[in-house]
C-alpha cells in the first residue's frame, strides 16, 4: 500500500442518493482532497435483484451536483478499473480460489446454500435461519473431487477461526474486539459466480490502494470479517472509519434513524423541494463534523481545507430541516438578484414567464423572504389570481384601518395614482409619497387598504409600490376599485 491517501464510495445502483450516503461520500471526498489524495467511485452491483435502471447515472450525477468529483470511476476510469463489480468477477474468482489453495475458505455443496441464505448474511442476520452448520467445512478431498466431477453447484465460503478474537481499531470508535466463535462461516462467492459484499469490497479495496474507508457503524460487525480476509491474503488492513447514523426527529420528540416519515431524505428530493446543492451539502457536511469553530457557512474549498477526522462525532447526528432552511436562506442572501432570478424562475412557473423582466425585480424582493424556492408559488400566487378574501382582511388595529376606514380611503388612492405619469417604482414613489403628505393620512394608514386590495392577503414581498409596478397600472387600477367595491358593500 502506498503512503498516498485514497478514499471510495461505494453505493449500490439500487435508488435515489440517501442523506446518510451522501455524507459518507462527502467526507470521504473531503478528508482525501484534504490531504491531496485521491477519491474513487466504484459500483457495487453484485445484488442484481436489487438493481435499479439508470441508477449509476444518477449517482454520478448527483456526486456532481454535490460537487463532489471523484478522481476515478465508471465513467473517467483510471489505473485500478473496472469500477464496477459486475465486471470483476474473474477477479473474485481468482482470490476466492487462492483462499481455498490457503486453507482460508471451502466450497460448499449444501443444498440449503439459498439464495434468501446469501441475503441474510449480508445483512448481518444469518443467524435467523440457524445458522450454517458448517457440514461441507472439513470434507475430505476426494468428497469434493467426486461432487465437482458430477458437477454439483457450490458456493464458496470463508473458513472462520473457531477460537479466539478479533480486534481492530476504528478512528471515530477506538479498538474493537468480536469473538471469533460469533461470526459465520460465511459465502464469499455465490453459485452464479458473483461475490457477496463482504468479500468483493474487501479485494476491491486492496487492488484500488484504497488507504482509507468511510462507512457506516452498520458494518462494525461485518468489520472483522474483512479484517480476517486481508489477515488470511497477506495484506495490510486499510484504515476503519465507521460513521454513526443520521437521524431524525419523530412527532413525540424521540429520534430514530432518518427515514421517509421525517421528510426528504434524499439529496435529489431535497432539491427538488428548492434546496441549493451547495447548501444542502454545507449542511451534511455538518452532520457529526465539527469545525471547531463558530462558522457554519463554508464553500467546498473551505470545507477541503478545514476537514479533520479528529472533528468527527462518536454521536448520531440529528437531521433538522429547520436548520437546514436557515443554512439555505444564508446562500439565498449571498446570491446576486440575476441569478436568485434565474435559478428560482421555474418555482414561479407561469407567474414568471408572464412578468419577463420583471421577474428579476420580484426575485430580489423574495431572495430574503424565503429558505427554499418551493415557498416561492404561495408567496406570489396572488399576481396570477386575486383571493377572493374577506372585508375583515382590511381591519388592522395598528394602522386603525377597518372596512369603514378603507372605504374612505381607497378613493384617495386611487385618485393619487390616476396621476402617475410613468409606471416604474420611481415614478409611482415620485407621486404617491407628496400625495399621501397631501391627504393628511398617515402613511400606515394610507397604505394598509392599498396593500389588501391589491393582494388580498396581509403580508406580501415588497410594498405597496412594488405591487403596483410588478402588477401594472390596468390591473393595480382595477383591483384598487373592486377593493372599493367590496368595502363600500
Amino acid at each position: 500500500m502506498s503512503n498516498r491517501v485514497r478514499t471510495r464510495f461505494a453505493p449500490s445502483p439500487t435508488g435515489y442518493m440517501h442523506i446518510g450516503n451522501l455524507r459518507t461520500a462527502l467526507y470521504g471526498y473531503l478528508f482525501s482532497k484534504s490531504q491531496n489524495g485521491d477519491f474513487l467511485l466504484r459500483i457495487e452491483d453484485t445484488d442484481q435483484k436489487r438493481y435499479v435502471a439508470d441508477a449509476v447515472e444518477f449517482i454520478q450525477n448527483t456526486l456532481k451536483a454535490a460537487n463532489i468529483i471523484p478522481n476515478e470511476g465508471p465513467d473517467i476510469g483510471g489505473d485500478c478499473g473496472p469500477y464496477i463489480q459486475s465486471q470483476r468477477l474473474d477477479i473474485y474468482k481468482k482470490y476466492a480460489e487462492e483462499l481455498i489453495e490457503k486453507g482460508h475458505a471451502y466450497r460448499c455443496f449444501c443444498n440449503d446454500c439459498s439464495e434468501e441464505q446469501h441475503a441474510a448474511q449480508e445483512a448481518g442476520d444469518a443467524k435467523s435461519f440457524g445458522g450454517y452448520n458448517r457440514a461441507c467445512r472439513d470434507l475430505e478431498q476426494s468428497v469434493i473431487d467426486q461432487y465437482l466431477a458430477e458437477g454439483r453447484p457450490y458456493v464458496i465460503r470463508q473458513k472462520m477461526p473457531l477460537t479466539g478474537e478479533v480486534t481492530f481499531h476504528d478512528v471515530v470508535h477506538g479498538n474493537i474486539t468480536i469473538a471469533c466463535d460469533t461470526l459465520e462461516d460465511q459465502v464469499i462467492l455465490k453459485r452464479d459466480g458473483m461475490p457477496t459484499y463482504n468479500f468483493a469490497n474487501v479485494i476491491d479495496d486492496h487492488l484500488m490502494d484504497i488507504s482509507h474507508i468511510f462507512r457506516g457503524t452498520e458494518f462494525i460487525t461485518s468489520t472483522p470479517k474483512h479484517v480476517l480476509l486481508y489477515q488470511f491474503l497477506g495484506w495490510e488492513p486499510p484504515v476503519f472509519i465507521h460513521l454513526p447514523p443520521v437521524m431524525g426527529k419523530n412527532e413525540d420528540g424521540s429520534i430514530s434513524k432518518l427515514s421517509k416519515r421525517h421528510g426528504a431524505t434524499g439529496f435529489s428530493q431535497l432539491v427538488d423541494m428548492g434546496y441549493l446543492p451547495e447548501a444542502i451539502t454545507n449542511y451534511v457536511a455538518l452532520l457529526g463534523w465539527s469545525p471547531k469553530s463558530e462558522q457554519e457557512i463554508f464553500t467546498m474549498d473551505e470545507l477541503i481545507e478545514r476537514f479533520s477526522l479528529e472533528g468527527l462525532s462518536k454521536s448520531p447526528a440529528v437531521f433538522d430541516y429547520n436548520k437546514l432552511d436557515w443554512v439555505n436562506g444564508e446562500y439565498f442572501k449571498a446570491m446576486s438578484d440575476e441569478d436568485f432570478a434565474k435559478k428560482s424562475s421555474a418555482f414561479g412557473g407561469i407567474i414568471a414567464e408572464s412578468l419577463g423582466d420583471k421577474w428579476t425585480y420580484l426575485a430580489s424582493l423574495l431572495k430574503t423572504r424565503v429558505s427554499r424556492f418551493n415557498e416561492i408559488p404561495e408567496q406570489i400566487g396572488f399576481f396570477k389570481d386575486l383571493p377572493d378574501y374577506d372585508v375583515d382582511l382590511y381591519n388592522n388595529k395598528r394602522n386603525k384601518v377597518t372596512p369603514e376606514k378603507a372605504a374612505e380611503i381607497l378613493p384617495v388612492v386611487i385618485e393619487v395614482l390616476e396621476k402617475v405619469q410613468t409606471w416604474t417604482p420611481e415614478g409611482i414613489d415620485e407621486v404617491l409619497q407628496p400625495g399621501v403628505a397631501e391627504s393628511g393620512i398617515k402613511m400606515g394608514t394610507f397604505m394598509w387598504p392599498a396593500r389588501i386590495a391589491l393582494s388580498g392577503q396581509k403580508v406580501t414581498p415588497g410594498g405597496v409600490t412594488e405591487l403596483l409596478y410588478l402588477l401594472g397600472r390596468e390591473e393595480s387600477m382595477k383591483r384598487l376599485n373592486l377593493g372599493l367595491t367590496k368595502v363600500q358593500g
